[in-house]
């Protein structure tokens, strides 16, 4: 794991960098081929808040290393506005891990933002490529930690280890469900990437979810889920990215244009939600400031733990655009009017 002591040049901006990752929007996160010209050049142009150029699952391994290099000139040449910039490379257990890691950071690290990592069993994984990534930012002069890290839980395994994955590396951004290996590897009786099996009487996949959730929050992580393949279930779609977004993720990956509005829908609050937010957030620092640690808003008691809830909030109606129509009035001013 990668441990600058505090006197070490550029620690400061390093934990600087670390808190300001971690609030990154992710409500969006666009899966590309790496291997489509066709793709790489739309992707682009979509609303979406982070995009994940695949070089795994989506590229055949003839065409690994010709990916690579097309992965690292859209990097470099796309105009990505605020998106966060995603590689997903190979997993540490093939030959292509390394070699992906090593030419796509080399040729365009300056414009990459995080790496993807699937497939992760275990804490070892994420500490060999914080590892690696330590040394091609030293050559490449980068600074220290610039590049991120999102573990991808896949299988049983990683799910066992998932509280010992959280903590594995400070690069660490967020946790991601992979469900269609999660599905093979516990003998889920489905086909269709994303579905729940047919006759379990409740959500199959509420367990891995909510066990991520936790794992990722306790180490101040974003949670996100994994794609929803069955492209024409719209209406699955939204329940998916509903349940997931009332559990308390932070985003979902698209796999499909189609899918963006969906799931951006799902996790974005509404006007009403978001000012009320701000409200709570105003009101609980006004009374704090006063001395008082719970008060009444609107009839309602609020106290330290709904300023955590509404800061959730918020900042998920930030990232999605909104402005605070309503502004917080102390009692006082209130009737001074």
């Amino acid at each position: 794991m990668l441990r600058l002591p505090p006197e070490c040049p550029g620690a400061r901006q390093y934990a600087q960098g670390v808190s300001m990752r971690t609030s990154r929007a992710r409500r969006t996160c666009l899966a590309v081929p790496g291997s489509s010209q066709r793709f790489l050049a739309k992707a682009p142009q979509l609303a979406v808040d982070e995009v994940m150029l695949d070089l795994e699952d989506s590229v055949a391994p003839g065409q690994k290393a010709a990916a690579r290099a097309a992965v690292a000139a859209a990097l470099g040449s796309a105009d990505w506005g605020s998106r966060v910039r995603a590689v997903r490379v190979n997993d540490v257990s093939t030959g292509w891990a390394y070699r992906d890691v090593i030419d796509v950071v080399e040729q365009a690290g300056q414009h990459l933002d995080t790496i993807v990592l699937p497939k992760v069993t275990g804490p070892g994984d994420v500490r060999w490529l914080d590892v690696l990534l330590s040394g091609v930012e030293q050559a490449m002069g980068f600074a220290a930690g610039a590049i991120g890290i999102e573990a991808q839980i896949e299988d049983a395994a990683g799910l066992a280890a998932a509280e010992q994955i959280a903590a594995a590396s400070p690069r660490l951004e967020a946790l991601i469900f992979g469900p269609a290996d999660f599905m093979a590897s516990v003998g889920m009786r489905s086909l269709e990437i994303g579905v729940p099996p047919a006759g379990y009487p409740g959500d199959a996949f509420h367990y891995p979810l909510l066990r991520i959730l936790v794992a990722a929050r306790s180490a101040g992580l974003q949670a996100i889920d994994g794609p929803y393949a069955a492209i024409a279930d719209t209406a699955g779609l939204q329940r998916s990215a509903a349940s997931a977004a009332a559990l308390g993720f932070d985003g979902k990956w698209v796999v499909h244009p189609g899918q963006v509005e969906i799931v951006s829908a799902a996790f974005s609050p509404g006007q009403e939600e978001y000012d009320r937010a701000e409200l709570i957030v105003a009101a609980c620092e006004h009374y704090a400031a006063a001395g008082a640690g719970a008060a009444l808003l609107d009839g309602e008691m609020i106290d330290e733990a709904s300023r955590k809830l509404a800061l959730v909030a918020a900042a998920r109606g930030r990232a999605a655009g909104l402005h605070r129509t309503r502004e917080f009035t102390p009692p006082a001013a209130a009737g001074r009017g």
